[in-house]
């Protein structure tokens, strides 16, 4: 790591504990679930990490005690419990404030997308049925894809055990964001550590807007050819790191991290920091789509505020219809199959 990386991180941390140490912060469980996965196990370090938690909760099917053991002999205050199998899972969600849910299998050979989605909504959809029982209150972070299914399928399942709350409920669009940051930063030649760009609409492919017109700082230097190609390699980065990989893996470690960032921003907003802002996919009026990612304000009862649009350009709105009927297409789909399964 570069010596410049190096503060950037030590100045960051240093912020995060000085605000600590200026008034008693609550005590806060986080629970992963998928923790013994390729973003579980990244996610469950990160999150060992953050000092804004004091429990940390680690799930999974298998191979939980060995992640829990290995990250718990980290110096670092929070207290660290590895949870294995079914019937272990209400202990591990039990006064939970904030549930991390990575759980999910890649796709393999041989496998369709349909499958896939049959898998991974399956496993969501249990895991919610859980958290509606025992950690009712908790915020949901959801990155177990698709999550332009997962979440509705989630909100159908709080909905039918008389749980839900639309203000904590979020698709994880962070990656989008920190994609969009990194690949602005580069080709506009500006420090990425000042860097902020919103990424509206959906998690997958074309669903993923990143309205580059309002990023800061802004740029000059960007032809409209160069904002086109941006955009594309934002929709596509998850393709470009499974090619990179050579087909043995998938966006994993940065996965890992921006959930690790959206879930310090929950902490941050449930302990009343003022003005944290983040994207992410929620219930919302913003469009005429039931779901969709755009800045939220995070505050002691999750969304304090679903906020608008803003300014778009012209290939930006262009790019807003584009993605309406295939983001709407997954939202049925995932309310589908949580009212038909």
């Amino acid at each position: 790591m570069r010596p410049s990386l190096l503060r950037t991180a030590s100045q960051h941390l240093r912020r995060r504990r000085d605000y600590s140490s200026s008034a008693a912060q609550p005590e806060r469980k986080v629970a992963i679930l998928g923790a013994a996965g390729g973003i579980g196990q990244p996610l469950a370090l990160l999150m060992k990490l953050n000092p804004l938690v004091s429990s940390l909760s680690l799930y999974d099917i298998a191979g939980t005690p060995g992640v829990a053991a290995d990250v718990s002999h980290i110096n670092t205050p929070a207290l660290v419990k590895g949870f294995m199998g079914d019937d272990q899972l209400a202990e591990a969600l039990q006064g939970a404030d904030v549930v991390i849910i990575p759980a999910g299998v890649p796709r393999k050979p041989g496998m369709t997308r349909d499958d896939l989605f049959k898998i991974n909504a399956g496993i969501v959809k249990g895991l919610c049925t859980a958290i509606a029982k025992h950690c009712p209150n908790a915020l949901v972070n959801m990155i177990s894809n698709p999550v332009n299914s997962t979440v509705p399928i989630a909100a159908e399942v709080f909905k039918k055990a008389g749980t839900f709350d639309e203000k904590k409920l979020f698709g994880v669009t962070t990656l989008d964001v920190v994609r969009a940051k990194t690949f602005y930063a580069g080709k506009a030649n500006v420090p990425v550590t000042g860097v902020n760009v919103p990424v509206v609409g959906g998690h997958a492919g074309i669903t993923i807007l990143p309205l580059f017109s309002q990023a800061t700082p802004a740029s000059n230097a960007l032809s409209h050819e160069d904002l086109k190609a941006l955009t594309k390699r934002t929709q596509d980065g998850g393709t470009e790191v499974v090619e990179a990989k050579a087909g043995k893996g998938s966006a994993t470690l940065s996965m890992a991290y921006a959930g690790a960032v959206f879930g310090d921003a929950c902490l941050k907003g449930l302990n009343g920091v003022p003005d944290i802002v983040e994207c992410s996919f929620v219930q919302s009026t913003v469009t005429d789509l039931p779901f969709f990612a755009s800045k939220v304000r995070l505050g002691r009862n999750g969304v304090e505020e679903v906020m608008g649009l803003g300014e778009l350009s012209a290939f930006e709105k262009e790019g807003l219809e584009s993605l309406k009927s295939e983001l709407m297409s997954s939202i049925v789909k995932g309310v589908m199959f949580a009212r038909e399964s």
